[in-house]
């Protein structure tokens, strides 16, 4: 992942990066940004409801002053969060989320900087019990959760590097479960075809029962995923690798072909400025890469999130502005391995990591950001036929009190091919709004939306734009920003 530290290349390659696809009406919108906390570097996340009240919550890696933790965000079921309890422990980049005892409460498993991977486990009300430590051989860059021994029971995956040590693995580790959020001695298996492993996704991509892993990584000049196919015990078997783009940092797996079910590859390519799609054949080999276009990518995921029943790609973009603004690049799939031309939506200072899940209940895939500079977690609510422009919040920033600003625009499209059916708009706390909509927006036609700022007081303001339609079972929200003077 980008958290390696790719800065400085970033800003030498800039000038040599694609350019980016214009920008496009929108089908995400920035819903709000939650900060981390002063100081403190938010490097990747995991999605899961650790209260159990239906609504996701987050499990932030954070590292405040060289110092990392795991900080939960408890959500609020309208995209919005609230600060839960923060865990000391020695992270270095990945966590992901399991229920490891078949209880059905989510657990914890993060890398460790030490050699070790902790396990948190869940006491269901969004809290979490102290880390427990288990040894691995190295310093953990990623883990996935799944069952690589073939006793039903959820394993831990963890990628290495070099240990604390100095001694060098650069391995992929199987830490078997107990099925009681305990876990075995590591099987070590290393990385084939004289790379680094960066970043992997696990699958089985053979057809034959057993979960596989694809490893991206480099050395020198060469850059490629390795296929390392189960043998069912923990081991993994060399079966080929392919070439990609420089510093691949991130690798999704899915059905990019809607009528087969053999899985496919997206790699995002850091410093090739490109995303790497590479369809299976079934058999656990590949096609060649076939590149897409988009600036600096640090993370990549699948999911279908226009509805259509094909799955579609998303990468966070760290940006190098203000040539390549940050933000996330949409991916359309077209359901036969190929995908459309980006959409992209500007977003944070520089974005790390994206998750996805549906944040505000209404049954469509969100997205949820890293932003490392900014240190905050940004949600983009997928606003499906409703297409706003632009998706970042009005920032009305300074107001004296008393006064009202000059209005703030946004265009409202109905991308969908039904009428839009708008039953109410309302602006909170010091803002108003006025509206060209009506109570009904034509397929493909557009009206504004104006907002105003009057502060009664010093200090800062947020609120929103409440608009209830049709196009969704919740509220579609415009985030308002502004501060008092």
């Amino acid at each position: 992942m980008f958290s390696r530290g790719v800065a400085s290349g970033l800003a030498l390659l800039a000038s040599y990066a694609v350019a980016l696809t214009p920008l496009a009406l929108a089908q995400f919108e920035t819903r709000s940004g939650f900060p981390v906390g002063k100081d403190v570097a938010p490097w990747s996340l995991t999605v899961g409801d650790f209260n159990q009240d239906g609504d996701l919550d987050l499990a932030v890696v954070t590292h405040l002053r060289g110092v990392g933790s795991i900080d939960i965000l408890l959500g609020n079921g309208d995209g919005t969060f609230r600060r839960g309890i923060s865990y000391g422990v020695d992270v270095t980049f990945s966590a992901a989320a399991a229920s490891l005892r078949g209880n059905g409460i989510l657990d914890l498993v993060v890398g460790g900087a030490n050699d070790d991977v902790y396990v948190l486990l869940g006491n269901g009300d969004g809290t979490f019990q102290a880390p427990v430590p288990y040894p691995a051989s190295a310093e953990s860059l990623m883990v996935v959760l799944g069952d690589f021994t073939g006793h039903g029971k959820i394993d831990v995956l963890d990628l290495e590097a070099t240990s604390t040590q100095g001694v060098v693995c650069n391995c992929v580790e199987v830490l078997p479960g107990n099925g009681d959020g305990t876990f075995g001695a590591p099987i070590a298996t290393a990385v084939p075809y004289d790379i680094d492993g960066f970043a992997m996704a696990a699958g089985d991509f053979s057809d034959d029962g057993r979960l596989d892993v694809a490893v991206a990584g480099g050395f020198g000049s060469a850059d490629q995923v390795d296929i390392l196919l189960g043998n069912g015990n923990g081991t993994f078997s060399d079966n080929g690798y392919y070439e990609v783009s420089a510093e691949p940092g991130s690798v999704a797996s899915g059905p990019f072909t809607a009528n087969r079910k053999d899985l496919d590859l997206a790699v995002a390519n850091t410093l090739g400025s490109s995303l790497s799609v590479l369809l299976g054949n079934g058999d656990g080999t590949f096609q060649q890469s076939v590149y897409y276009d988009t600036a600096f990518p640090t993370c990549v995921v699948a999911q279908d999130f226009d509805g259509d029943g094909k799955l579609d790609l998303a990468t966070s973009n760290s940006g190098v502005p203000p040539q390549y603004p940050p933000g996330v690049s949409v991916f359309n799939g077209n359901g036969d391995g190929t995908f459309q031309p980006s959409t992209f939506y500007p977003a944070g200072e520089q974005l790390n990591y994206l998750a996805t899940g549906d944040f505000n209940g209404d049954g469509k895939p969100d997205l949820v950001l890293v932003d490392l500079d900014g240190e905050v977690v940004i949600t983009l609510l997928n606003t499906g036929v409703v297409s706003f422009s632009p998706t970042t919040p009005m920032n009305f920033k300074k107001q004296p009190v008393g006064t009202t600003s000059a209005s703030q625009t946004v265009t409202l499209t109905n991308t969908g091919t039904t009428e839009l059916k708008i039953q109410s708009m309302k602006a909170s706390a010091a803002f108003a709004t006025t509206s060209s909509c009506g109570t009904r927006v034509a397929p493909g036609a557009h009206c504004t939306i104006s907002a105003t700022f009057s502060p009664k007081a010093k200090g800062a303001n947020q609120g929103t734009i409440t608009i209830i339609d049709n196009a969704s079972s919740k509220p579609q929200v415009i985030e308002l920003l502004g501060t008092g003077t």
